[in-house]
C-alpha cells in the first residue's frame, strides 16, 4: 500500500511539474497580411520585453552572400551585437555599404571573403546596397530579444516565448524607407488565438 501511495504521489508531482513547463512556454500563432489582405512572406516579428531584452545574446555564424549580383538572404534578423560576414561568391566585385542609423559602414570593392565581418550593435534596420550594382538591395533587422522570426511563403510564423505580456513588432521591405516596425501590445500563453496583422505594405 505505501508503494502505491508513493506511485500516486510521484505521479501527481510530475503532473505539476509537467503543468508548470507548459506554462512557462509557450506559442505565439501569426498571420501576417498586406493592406489588401493578402499573405506578406518575409515579413519579421518579433516580441520585446525587458526580460526579453536581458535573454538576448549575440547571434554566431550569420553571414549575407553575395551571390548572382544579389544579396542572400534578402532579410536577415539578428540580435544586437551580432557580427555578419559578407562573403563575394561572384566573380565580380562588389563595394557594401549601409548609410542607415541603426548601422553606418564601408566595404570598399573587394573579392572573396572581407578579413573582418560588420557588428551590428544597434537595434533597428539597416538596409544594404552595392556601390557597384544598384540593383543590388537587402535589410538587417536588429533585434533585442531573442523571440523573432520571418514569415513563410503563406505570412506565417509561430514564435516560441515564455508566457508574459509583450510589445509584439512586425515589420517589412515593402513598407516605405525608414518606417519603424509596427506595433502593438501582446499576451503570450493562456492558448492565444492566431493574431492576424495587416501592415501597410504589399505582397507584390
Amino acid at each position: 500500500m505505501r508503494w502505491k501511495a508513493l506511485t500516486r504521489r510521484f505521479l501527481l508531482l510530475a503532473g505539476l511539474a509537467s503543468v508548470g513547463l507548459s506554462a512557462s512556454a509557450a506559442g505565439l500563432q501569426v498571420q501576417v497580411q498586406d493592406k489588401n489582405g493578402k499573405p506578406l512572406p518575409n515579413a519579421v516579428v518579433f516580441l520585446e520585453s525587458a526580460d526579453a531584452k536581458s535573454a538576448s545574446k549575440p547571434l554566431k555564424g550569420i553571414e549575407v552572400v553575395q551571390a548572382a549580383k544579389q544579396f542572400s538572404p534578402a532579410v536577415t534578423v539578428v540580435t544586437t551585437g551580432t557580427s555578419i560576414l559578407f562573403p563575394n561568391n561572384d566573380t565580380v566585385r562588389h563595394h557594401v555599404y549601409s548609410f542607415s542609423p541603426a548601422k553606418t559602414f564601408d566595404l570598399k570593392l573587394y573579392a572573396g571573403v572581407p578579413a573582418n565581418p560588420v557588428v551590428f550593435d544597434k537595434s533597428g534596420i539597416a538596409v544594404l546596397g552595392c556601390n557597384i550594382h544598384d540593383n543590388m538591395v537587402a535589410w538587417v533587422v536588429v533585434v533585442d530579444t531573442p523571440y523573432f522570426g520571418k514569415t513563410d511563403a503563406q505570412g506565417h510564423l509561430t514564435i516560441d516565448a515564455p508566457a508574459g505580456s509583450y510589445k509584439l513588432r512586425t515589420w517589412h521591405a515593402s513598407l516605405p524607407t525608414g518606417a519603424a516596425a509596427a506595433e502593438q501590445a501582446q499576451t503570450v500563453g493562456g492558448g492565444n488565438a492566431p493574431v492576424v496583422i495587416k501592415l501597410a505594405g504589399s505582397a507584390a
